[in-house]
């Protein structure tokens, strides 16, 4: 069993704290945050039909699900998102002909309806982009011609050809919803900077701002962003996005 990290599979991680490459803070709220090293996670999981077991359950700083560590039948250790209920010892593969267990990875043409998926690829050997947070998974609704439908986590039904891949399961700690921060310098190690509320600001400083005492934000349209712009209810895509026709329905 591996001791300790491995070199190959660590590497170090840059931080920005939120702002461009000019050096301008385009998002707010980041900096500090506790130093950690970011751990290489194979999303494409391209060893096909060489069998794996999971060596060790780890916990990665920079994600808020639990890895994997997997020893190849070759001797290669890579680290792959944990699926809830994976445990130490247990065998995992790349196999179209394998068993729809938990940890397994398939085209989605072979995964029957009704399964839960996770680590999704958007196209086809890109490796996985989507259902990579802890405790979610899509399910498969369909599969019709070269294409599947996934309904996200968020409710949105979507297709994906159905050449891409998925993994059977459902990212681990689906109890990270539920955590409880307890104090506010937790979120300082995170990275998260604090937040002031626009109703505590001037009047010149925020749509919310000013008044007297603890007073409402006074809009009849309903909260603003601080350049006046609604901030709720309001659709954020753009209307003429390519990807727009994959997309049976909207989420909620």
């Amino acid at each position: 069993m591996a001791r300790g990290k491995i070199k190959k599979l660590i590497k170090p991680l840059k931080r920005c704290a939120g702002r461009s490459r000019t050096g301008r803070i385009t998002v707010w709220h980041k900096g500090g945050g506790h130093k950690h090293l970011y751990r290489v996670i194979d999303f494409k999981r391209d060893k096909f039909n060489i069998p794996a077991k999971i060596e060790k359950i780890e916990y990665d700083p920079n994600r808020n699900c639990d890895i994997a560590l997997l020893l190849y039948a070759d001797g290669e250790r890579r680290y792959i998102l944990a699926a809830d209920g994976l445990k130490v010892g247990d065998s995992v593969i790349t196999n179209e002909n394998a068993a729809l267990d938990i940890g397994n990875r398939f085209f989605l043409k072979s995964i029957s309806v009704g399964t839960f998926v996770y680590d999704v690829e958007l196209n086809p050997g890109q490796g996985s982009k989507i259902v990579r947070g802890a405790g979610t998974a899509a399910q498969v609704l369909a599969n019709e011609g070269n294409w599947t439908q996934l309904k996200l986590p968020s409710g949105e039904i979507r297709m994906i050809q159905n050449s891409c891949r998925a993994t059977i399961g459902r990212v681990s700690r689906i109890e990270h919803k539920d955590r409880n921060l307890g104090k506010a310098g937790r979120n300082r190690w995170l990275g998260v900077r604090p937040t002031v509320r626009g109703s505590a600001m001037s009047v010149h400083d925020h749509p919310h701002g000013g008044g007297e005492g603890r007073t409402g934000i006074g809009l009849r349209k309903g909260p603003k962003t601080p350049w006046g712009k609604l901030a709720r209810g309001v659709k954020t895509r753009k209307r003429k996005k390519p990807s727009n026709k994959f997309i049976l329905k909207r989420r909620k």
